[in-house]
Parts: structure tokens; sequence; C-alpha cells
């Protein structure tokens, strides 16, 4: 029994001895990049950190602050969303974490994010960071090198401007069946706050992917199919479980969507094994999507056997095709890697959608002025026209060109659907890079994060003017629209040297685009364009990157602004959104309010928007948790009670 405690020891020494060494070698190893570098305890990334930083941080407070300022902040998860440019302001913009778990450099400077994304062979996806989306099978998410190259040559067939117009035709179907349920059949304006805006875009995006992408027509509550509806359409929208299921297929997305995390994180025996009835709710909506999944797969392999055709992006008939059909002299994918990217698709056309609609929303209904000059756009682009005659090919372009795609770029700016970027050095040499003309060396193995929500409020990059909101403070983190209008980056004096400094700045910037110059040349599918219209504000290149960029930028990028524009355009074609004040006020209390008394209550509520906003954070997708909303008001237009007029000040 004396060789426990003396076993326990010596593993504890050990464990010191090799943290120790392991430190000291990774910051030796920092000190040779050339960048800035901050040391932390361990890696932030690392997952027992991840899980129990609450109980940590309280108790390492306690030591004199001077031992963990420099650190403990980055070290809390979500510190980028709520830091935002601070610590590149002060460290620069890129520097190394040192841990004993190895070295990580954080950027938001875009010529370095347009060399590591452009350079793809060079700094390679950190697959690894998506490990946990592997478990319905390989995909073009998880996969890297010549394994990747098939899973995109297969997958990016469905992405093209004509089934963009299909996902054009079929947000604004579902969008008016989203305003059908919040106002009824008669279209009133809805006297109770809406408190469940995330849940019904979520919803919005789901319906639209299943049946432009997968065929499947699904309802919004008191919606029926016609008579004479496909059968198989029938079995996927029905709101009932079909034969052999426990759960409809509605039913199963929405519950595999919410428990999702879980799913991932926590082995399905360990889940199995749980007597809680939530936990049993997860375990069976991963079961049935699995079965529905295989079921569809089956009929789409038997489609593309027989040469039928079906309408939409198709995009698991397409996957069934190139890997089943009779033309097919080998399978491309397995069934598992179809599944999977099946998952991805649902996922990534989803979520990502979903929280962009959601929070342009918000924005919106917090910022009055806003809506107003969006709603202008839509009454010149659009006039009285019935949605279901907005033809796609003519309208597409004044639209992202307008108020609505400024409104949705600005959201996408601030509130990105994903808050930071892996990629990683491979670990067998080192890699360099030149940032403002000077060269730095990236030691083998680190890892790289590309912070979108820093990068993306870098005022370098960005024209910005005084903040309405906060005194004294420049408006690069404020929902500023009209910013995508302004043509300069910045509105400030230019001196002589800030003159000298933008032409280094140029010429540097040009020297950077020439290295890479051909990295991205290869066609590796999907669509070509600009993210942005070439009429707004076109930020330099690596400063802009809610899709990422270069060959592994999202695939559904140009689905995804279609979609979130026409979403747009059908809401506020007809309606408003106004932040609900019940919180402070009663509805006949707003109705004795004078205009003064009405723009200070609406201000309260203002505040409360943008503290709630703030508080987003990132689990798979950066987007609000927890039950935390942001109550709004649908009304008719012409029956606002605030943001026809109200602005803050």
């Amino acid at each position: 029994m004396a060789l426990v405690p003396i076993a326990a020891a010596v593993l504890v020494a050990y464990g010191i001895i090799t943290w120790v060494v392991n430190l000291r070698y990774y910051i030796k190893e920092a000190k040779r990049s050339g960048l800035p570098y901050v040391v932390t305890p361990c890696n932030p990334f690392w997952l027992p950190w991840q899980v129990s930083h609450k109980l940590w941080v309280p108790i390492i407070k306690l030591f004199p602050k001077s031992w963990w300022d420099g650190w403990l902040e980055i070290m809390i998860p979500n510190f980028a969303y709520r830091t935002r440019h601070e610590w590149f302001a002060k460290l620069g913009e890129s520097f190394l974490i040192a841990s004993p778990g190895g070295l990580l450099m954080m950027t938001d400077n875009a010529e370095t994010i347009r060399t590591v994304t452009l350079k793809r062979e060079h700094f390679p996806k950190w697959t690894a960071v998506y490990s946990i989306l592997r478990q319905f099978g390989e995909n073009v998410l998880t996969t890297e090198g010549s394994v990747w190259r098939m899973h995109r040559k297969v997958t990016s067939a469905s992405f093209n401007e004509r089934n963009a117009a299909l996902v054009f035709r079929e947000a604004i179907n579902q969008t008016q069946g989203m305003l059908r349920m919040w106002t009824g059949p008669s279209g009133e304006t809805r006297k109770e706050p809406l408190r469940t805006l995330q849940r019904d875009t979520m919803k919005l995006a789901l319906n639209i992917i299943s049946y432009v992408g997968f065929g499947m027509r699904l309802l919004w509550p008191g919606e029926t199919h016609p008579a004479g509806t496909d059968p198989k359409l029938l079995k996927y929208g029905s709101h009932e479980p079909t034969a052999g299921h426990k759960l409809s297929f509605t039913d199963t997305m929405e519950l595999l969507l919410h428990y999702l995390l879980l799913l991932l994180i926590v082995p399905r025996w360990i889940l199995r094994m749980l007597p809680f009835e939530n936990i049993k709710k997860a375990v069976l909506s991963y079961d049935e999507y699995v079965s529905y999944m295989n079921e569809l797969l089956d009929e789409k392999i038997d489609e593309a056997r027989k040469g039928e055709h079906v309408e939409g992006m198709d995009l698991m008939g397409q996957l069934a095709k190139s890997s089943f059909g009779t033309d097919t002299k080998e399978a491309t994918l397995t069934r598992d890697e179809i599944i999977g990217n099946a998952f991805i698709m649902f996922v990534a056309g989803h979520e990502t959608t979903a929280n962009a609609i959601h929070f342009t929303i918000i924005y919106l209904a917090t910022h009055p002025e806003a809506q107003r000059a969006m709603q202008r756009d839509i009454d010149d682009i659009l006039g009285g026209k019935d949605p279901q005659d907005w033809d796609y090919d003519s309208l597409v372009n004044p639209m992202t060109a307008s108020m609505i795609g400024a409104a949705m770029y600005e959201t996408l700016r601030l509130v990105p659907a994903v808050s930071e970027i892996p990629k990683k050095i491979s670990p067998d040499a080192d890699e360099s890079f030149v940032m403002d003309g000077t060269r730095y060396v990236l030691p083998r193995g680190t890892g790289i994060s590309l912070v979108t929500v820093s990068t993306h409020v870098n005022p370098r990059y960005w024209p910005t003017r005084p903040s309405k909101i906060t005194p004294g403070a420049s408006n690069i983190l404020d929902y500023c629209p009209d910013r995508w209008f302004q043509k300069t980056p910045t509105t400030t004096t230019t001196t002589r040297g800030d003159k000298e400094r933008d032409g280094q700045q140029q010429q540097q910037q040009q020297q950077g685009n020439e290295s890479v110059a051909g990295a991205d040349a290869e066609d590796f599918g999907g669509f070509q364009g600009s993210d942005i219209n070439a009429q707004l504000f076109k930020p330099e290149r690596g400063s802009y990157i809610p899709f990422s960029d270069g060959a592994r930028s999202c695939l559904g990028r140009r689905i995804a602004v279609v979609e979130i524009i026409a979403a747009l355009a059908v809401i506020f074609r007809s309606y408003s959104v106004e932040l609900a004040v019940d919180e402070w006020a009663k509805p006949d209390e707003v109705e004795a309010m004078g205009r003064e008394e009405r723009a200070r209550l609406y201000r309260r509520a203002q505040d409360k928007s943008r503290w709630t906003v703030g508080q987003a954070s990132t689990r798979l997708t950066l987007n609000l948790h927890d039950g935390m909303h942001v109550p709004v008001r649908i009304v008719r237009r012409g029956e606002e009670k605030f943001v026809d007029w109200v602005d803050r000040e």
C-alpha cells in the first residue's frame, strides 16, 4: 500500500516536469517566430479547461491581478466576441498563444488571412477541430487533401445560379408561411410580443433547405399538403410519424438540432445509459434521423438508377447519382459519406442562414432609421408586385445593391455565424508569411485561428464615423448598414504621414497578392463571384470573411445571400418590426405617451437589445443561448408605435 502514494507522487512530479519542459519549449518557439506572444498555463481550446473554466476563473482571480491580468481573459471561451479588436490593438494583429499544449496564432490581419486562405496546401484546415462532425460520416467539412477534393467536386455540382433562383422562390413561399403563423390568415398586427424569433427563423431555414436540397416539403403549423401531393413529400412533411418511426421528420430535425452539441460531444453509449427524459429524446432524434436519411438515400439511389429527375438542388440525389448512378463505374462516396455530407448541408444550410435572418431582424428593430431606409428601397425596387411575381434574374442584383443587401452584409460583419476559422501548420515543416512588410516564421504544428469577429471590426479596413451611441468612440462596433455605401475607408483627416503609410500598405498588399497569385486559381466548384455586390463598399480581401475565403469558402454562400434577402424583403414589404417594451410599459400606457416619452422608452429597449446581442456565444455557431432572446412586435406598416419616427441620438 505504501507504493500507492509514491506512485502518485511520481506521476505528479512527471506531470509537472512535462508541463514545464513543454512550456519552455513553446516559449522558445514563440520567440523564434518573431511575433508577439502571450503565455498561458494551458491551451484555451483544451476541452477540460473549456468545460471547467467557470470553476477555475474565480479561484485564479483570488491571486494578485499582476499574476493573471496579461492572459486570463484570452483563456475564457468567447473572448474574441467580447473583446473584438482590443487584444490585437494591444499586442499586434497577429500574435501567438504559447502553452504547454502547443502554439496557436490568433490573427485579424487581412494580409495574413489572405495568405492563409489562398495558400491552402501550406495552411490546411485544422480538421481535428471538426472531428465531432464525423459522427454521421466523413464529409466536405471534415476532410482535407485529395479526399476533400473528391468531396468538394461531388457536393459542389448543385450550387449554381439555377438553383439559387429556386432558393429565392422557396424562401418567398416559406417566409410567407412564417408571416401567416405570426399574424394569422388576416395578416393583422400582432398584439403579443414575439418571443420565438430565433426558433421561427431556424424553422424557416430548415424548411427551405429541406425542400430545395432534399425534396422534402415541411409545413408550418396549420398548413396542409394540397390534394395530389407526391407521397414522398407527404412522408417527410407530415406532422405525424410515418410507418416505422416514432417521430415525424419535422420533430426529428427540430430535436436533433436542439440537442446537437450534446449528441456530438457525449458518446451515444453513455447517453443511452442515462435515465433523463431529455437525454432519451436526444438519442431518439439521432436514431430517427439516421433511419430517415437511410430511407431517403435508398429512394435517391433508386431514382438515380432509373434516371429520374427531382425538382430543386436535390443535394442527396446528386450525391447518390455520382456514386450509385447507372453511369458510375465505381462509387465515389460511401453511404456513410453521403449521409455525412447531407448532415453538414442541413446544419450549414440551416443554422448559419437562420442566424443571419434572426439577427438582422433584431438589428433593424433596434435601428429604426435603417429599417425605414430598407423599406424605402423595397418599395422602389419591388413596387406593389406580389412576392409570387418577383423575378430572380432581374431583382437579385438591385436587391443586394440596396439597403436590403447592406443590412445583411452589416449583420454578417458584426455577428458572423463562425467567430473563428481554424487552420494549422503541417507538423512536418515550418511555414513563413509576410505581414506589413515583415516576414515571420510559424513553427511546425502551430494552430491558426482566423478571428472573424475581430477582423470584421478592425478599424484599419472599415469606413467609420463618430458613434451616435457611444460618445467619443467610432461607430466600428455599431450597426450601420449605410457604411456599405461609403467609398473611403475612413472619414478622418488625412495627413502626409497617413498618405505615405497608405502608399506603403498598398504596395505591401500588392506584393502579398502577387505572392499568393494563382493559389486559388483551381476551380473547386461552387459560386465563383464576389460575396458583396460590386456597387457597394469593397472591403480589402481578407478583412470580410463571413463565408471564409479561397478554395474552402462556404459552398452555399450564394444560396445563403439569396435566401436572406428574399426573407427580409417579404417581411418588411408589408410589416415593420418593433422592439417590445412590455418590460417597462403596458400597451395602454404606451398609447397615452407623447413622442418624447415614447422615445425615452424605446431607448431603454434599444439598450437592452444591444446588451442581449452582446451576450451571444459560440457553440456550433455564434448565437443566443440558454433562453436569451430579444422580444419584438410584428406590426403592419402604418400602425407602428415607434419605428416610423424614432431614432437613437
